[in-house]
Parts: C-alpha cells; structure tokens; sequence
C-alpha cells in the first residue's frame, strides 16, 4: 500500500508538468512562427517540395530518344549474333559470309618458318610485314579480305570456271621491295588459296617529285610470259609465295571478325553515353 500511494503522489506531479511544457510550446510557436522559418519548415512542410523535385528527374530520363535505346538493343543483338556465329566450328572455304565471323578471341598461329615480322594496330584495316633480305627491304602491306567480282563485260567461254574463280576470297596485297638510297619495285598482288596473281608492278623513285609523272611501264598481263613467270619467282625467293599467303588469308579474317566485333563495341558504347 506504501509503495502504491507513492506511485500515485509521483504520477500526479509529473502529469501538470507535461501539459504545462506542451501549452507554453504551443504559445511560442503561435508568437514567433512567423519569424522562424525553421521551425515553420519543420511543423508545417511545403507542399511545393514535391513538384520542384520529381519534374527535374522525370525530364531529366526523357532526354533520351527512345530511338536510342532501341538502336542500344538492337546493337546488343547484332555483337551477341557475331561472337555466336564465330563459335561457328565447321566454315567453307569458299564463303567469305562466314569466314568473316570466325571466333575473334582465337587467335591465328604464326607458322614456323613465317620469314615476316607481323605489325597489327588494333583498329587498322591493314597490317605490314617487313623483312630483310641479301641487304633488300621488302615491305608488305596485307589488306582485308574480300570478294573477287567479276566485270560481265569481260566473261569468256571460260565462264564456269571464271565464275568458280569470282567466288572464292581472296587478299590484296601490295609488295615493296626497295635498295639502300636506290629506287623500289612495286608490286600490286591479288593472293587466292594457292595462287598469286601479279596485278601492277612500277618503279619508285625516291628522288622522284610528285609533280613528275614517272612512266608506269606497260600492263603486267602484255609482258612478256617468261618475264611475267620471272618476277612471280622473284616474290617467290622474297617469301611471297601461296603458302604465306594462305596464312594471311586466315590472320586476315580472323582480323576482320575482331575489327568487326570491336566497332559495333563502340557504337554501343556511343549509343548508351
């Protein structure tokens, strides 16, 4: 009973206390809520808030053309398709459609005995070998692979085979081979799977301007055949033969496909900034 009455006595002084603080607050806030933003913030939010923040973000998503987006996806599509289609493990020879997407990651083994230094920048559509030989400099530019088309106008009885001969892929290939301080010969080749065939071949001069127009020389197919079959062994000692060929032809696609994969990277990337 002791301790129940001093509960009681406790209880009813605590109590006046509360509502005495809870009134006086009420009184001061009714005297001075005007000049204090603060506490006027704090018991009576505004109603602006809201929509002075939402609208900012809401405009700031729709920038964006949906177009966009879209054209993000549909680049997504196209990359995953490629590295699926490089996983490819049976490809024709003779469809430069799936060559071109051979696995981009794999890369091409040098041969032994490959008488080149290989330069490849990422991001170039060709690369260079280079090579010494009995005190000559021979330069070898290596260009994507492509399809050998055929003018109509220049098909003979011959046009089975000629038509066989169009489909195949084939590398452009344009050789240098050049003296100390002395002029070059220029080669423009066309290399098919085991076969060369010699285009163009003129002589640079270093000494030379390029407001002198030098003389060419005739069309490689007029010389002469034993002549013609001469400078194909002169490649031939120099290293440019079908079977260095056949591996650019194959480095060369595999560089095709990662070139390929690699510019569709950045256009998604361009897209999605």
């Amino acid at each position: 009973m002791a301790l129940n009455n001093i509960i009681r006595r406790a209880a009813s002084r605590v109590v006046p206390l509360a509502f005495r603080a809870s009134a006086a607050s009420q009184r001061y806030l009714h005297h001075h809520g005007a000049a204090c933003p603060c506490c006027a913030a704090v018991t009576q939010p505004s109603r602006n808030l809201l929509p002075r923040v939402f609208p900012s973000v809401a405009h700031h998503y729709s920038t964006k053309p949906k177009s966009d987006e879209s054209l993000a996806r549909v680049i997504k599509s196209e990359i995953e398709c490629a590295l699926e289609t490089q996983e490819e493990d049976e490809v024709s020879t003779l469809s430069f459609s799936f060559l071109l997407f051979r696995l981009a990651s794999q890369s091409v083994e040098v041969p032994e005995g490959f008488p080149f230094k290989i330069e490849d920048h990422p991001g170039q559509q060709t690369i260079t070998l280079l090579r010494d030989y009995n005190g000559e400099s021979i330069t070898v530019e290596v260009h994507m692979p492509d399809i050998s088309a055929e003018d109509e106008n220049e098909k003979d009885d011959d046009e089975e085979q000629d038509d066989e001969q169009g489909s195949q892929s084939c590398i452009p290939l344009v050789v240098r081979v050049s003296k100390q301080n002395g002029p070059s010969l220029e080669f423009t080749c066309t290399a098919y799977a085991d076969e060369i065939a010699i285009d163009s071949l003129s002589i640079k001069d270093p000494n030379t301007s390029e407001e002198q127009v030098a003389y060419e020389g005739p069309d490689f197919g007029d010389l002469d055949e034993n002549l013609q079959k001469s400078f194909h062994k002169f490649l031939e000692i120099r290293g440019i033969k079908p079977s260095t060929t056949n591996f650019l032809h194959e480095y060369m696609i595999n560089k095709d496909s990662r070139e390929y994969v690699a510019w569709l990277e950045n256009l998604q990337k361009f897209v999605e900034a």
